[in-house]
């Protein structure tokens, strides 16, 4: 099996990490890995809602796959746009990892006024005003070493990271977790995902062995509300699902759709329709004043 993955360091932990289950599941079965460089790779300058190519971080890997020169990608779940180009499609979303945000060197509370946080997401950027309007909000692109040591060498007073990130490369220093009820995560935020072609079969089956139903149903939930509202991953929403035995419980924050944000903390039926997703996501929008669930 041809694997696909970025070449940054994180993106080779995660499809180190799938190669493994992989292997586990399908014994027997030989991985060669090929690192493409995405655009959002390449351009480390512009911010992320500034690209006009959707998909910024998977569509270098997403031609490759149609052209056949690969026959998976490795992904984070919410780098990969909720339209799949025709021909595509997720073969397996692996376990999820935290899906929560932390704040490093402190705890938010601790930051004195006018501290100048960096970040390249959008949704942080809003929630970091929210909460704390006296903040400097300053752009910071590049991959978690980079992000770091810029925080080491003084640039910002603090920075804010995925939590699996720092979980999946190994890295071992203070961080704090931001309340996942208030500081509600991107959609998918903390999943590996797996891309292939649809009409691969031997692949699709292989990918089966290692799908997590769990992480599926939470993630597509997130997902699904996110189309309905036409977001993107750029899109200042934050929606978070997690599975409470036969229900799942779904918190969702977002902005500048309405004058003022719109929370969400509600419950849906583990086996949810279209028509639960598409009232939260109305509801996130303004396009309906109150939930029916």
């Amino acid at each position: 099996m041809i694997v696909g993955t970025r070449e940054s360091k994180l993106a080779m932990r995660q499809t180190e990490i799938f190669i493994k289950r992989l292997q586990e599941s399908c014994v027997g079965t030989q991985c060669e890995i090929v690192a493409i460089k995405s655009l959002g790779d390449k351009d480390l300058k512009s911010p992320l809602n500034g690209m006009s190519t959707v998909g910024a971080f998977v569509r270098e890997l997403d031609d490759a796959l149609l052209r056949k020169d690969i026959d998976v990608s490795v992904n984070s779940l919410k780098d990969i746009p909720t339209t799949l180009r025709q021909g595509l499609k997720i073969g397996a979303v692996l376990e999820r990892d935290s899906p929560e945000d932390v704040i490093l060197p402190c705890p938010l509370e601790e930051l004195p006024e006018g501290a100048v946080i960096g970040t390249a997401s959008v949704r942080r950027e809003y929630l970091l005003r929210h909460m704390r309007p006296d903040l400097k909000i300053s752009q910071l692109r590049g991959n978690i070493h980079t992000r770091l040591s810029k925080l080491d060498s003084g640039e910002y007073d603090a920075i804010v990271l995925a939590k699996a990130g720092l979980e999946r490369m190994g890295i071992d220093r203070p961080a704090y977790i931001l309340d996942p009820d208030i500081f509600i995560p991107a959609p998918a935020q903390g999943t590996i995902a797996i891309e292939c072609r649809d009409d691969d079969e031997e692949t699709k089956s292989k990918l089966l062995k290692v799908n997590d139903h769990i992480s599926r149903l939470e993630t597509g939930a997130e997902r699904g509300i996110m189309k309905f509202m036409g977001a993107g991953c750029s899109s200042p929403v934050g929606i978070n699902a997690k599975y409470q035995g036969d229900e799942i419980r779904v918190r969702a924050i977002s902005f500048t759709y309405t004058p003022e944000p719109v929370y969400v903390d509600t419950t849906i039926p583990e086996a949810y329709i279209m028509d639960e997703l598409l009232d939260i996501a109305d509801y996130l929008t303004g396009k309906r004043p109150r939930l029916k669930l």
